[in-house]
């Protein structure tokens, strides 16, 4: 008779089939993903993962892969050179049509005018009269903005280029950014009782979305537990690859955290630097709650050529 599981157990095996899912859909954005194929990878019915899904991320399978074709191609669009007709084949998008009209759902205008509307970069993606947008500044009020937030990185940061070895982590996803304290926190119950919170052991959070195009509440984030080698765990497993970032040096409060992470952008551009492939990320230095004026002091990271 098979034993039952305890919901410990089941959390864990939900979670694991979720992560494997997410890597799935984003390693074939190009090809047919349909809810059989999908719950296939996930070893779920078709039935039960549709109502799996849906209760964890808050959308339905198509939805979410509608979702990030879209996303996708919006970074292609404002900061690579490609054909229109290139990117909808390359986000499994049929044809020129079937691109321009899911993409018009999203933001009321074709990709060919998103990209004219949007010539700022350090902006969050705000398309006139979207769904999840509003107004740009005029040029003159955007300049000044970067001009004001430059000012303010040279106050408030450190900014070098290091070589970063290869950092190993376990880790916990989570959709959107509410999830993340109750994240950490498990991830810290189980480090202790396990003598692997130590003073050089450093949490990190690891963005799989851009916050530039994704709205928070539905972006991907990895509350993570660094670890100096490899172990046994429940937890999902992964590594920052070795390599080139801008390491940005922040003693600031919590709201300040968007604002550092656009300046660091902003300064990246100044002095000649692009953001290369890899994942971008925070390393936390202490306890905020313990600073006497609620500060983090953390590392952004971003990985350039």
């Amino acid at each position: 008779m098979e034993q039952k599981r305890n919901p410990i157990e089941i959390e864990v095996d939900h979670r694991h089939r979720l992560n494997r899912v997410f890597k799935f859909i984003d390693e074939n954005l190009d090809s047919k993903l349909s809810l059989s194929s999908v719950s296939e990878e996930a070893f779920y019915s078709p039935f039960h993962f549709h109502r799996m899904f849906k209760l964890l991320t808050g959308e339905t399978l198509n939805e979410f892969v509608t979702r990030r074709r879209i996303e996708k191609s919006v970074a292609d669009l404002l900061h690579k050179e490609v054909r229109i007709s290139e990117i909808a084949h390359n986000y499994g998008f049929g044809d020129n049509a079937s691109y321009t009209k899911a993409f018009k759902k999203y933001y009321e205008v074709s990709p060919t005018e998103f990209k004219n509307q949007n010539p700022h970069k350090f902006s969050k993606i705000k398309p006139l009269n979207s769904k999840i947008g509003q107004n740009y500044p005029d040029l003159d009020e955007y300049v000044c903005i970067i001009e004001n937030l430059k000012k303010w990185i040279k106050m408030n940061s450190n900014i070098e280029v290091k070589e970063l070895t290869e950092q190993n982590y376990v880790y916990v996803t989570c959709i959107g950014p509410q999830e993340l304290p109750q994240a950490f926190q498990k991830l810290i119950a189980w480090a202790i009782p396990n003598g692997l919170m130590t003073q050089k052991t450093k949490l990190m959070t690891v963005y799989q979305d851009s916050l530039k195009i994704t709205e928070e509440e539905k972006a991907r984030f990895r509350a993570c537990l660094q670890l100096e080698s490899s172990v046994e765990s429940t937890f999902e497993s992964a590594a920052i690859a070795p390599g080139r970032y801008v390491v940005g040096r922040f003693e600031i409060v919590l709201d300040d955290f968007e604002k550092a992470w656009t300046g660091l952008y902003a300064w990246m551009d100044e002095n000649g630097y692009e953001r290369s492939e890899g994942e971008s990320f925070e390393i936390y230095h202490n306890n905020f709650n313990e600073h006497p004026e609620k500060k983090a002091i953390v590392d952004f990271n971003i990985p350039v050529r």
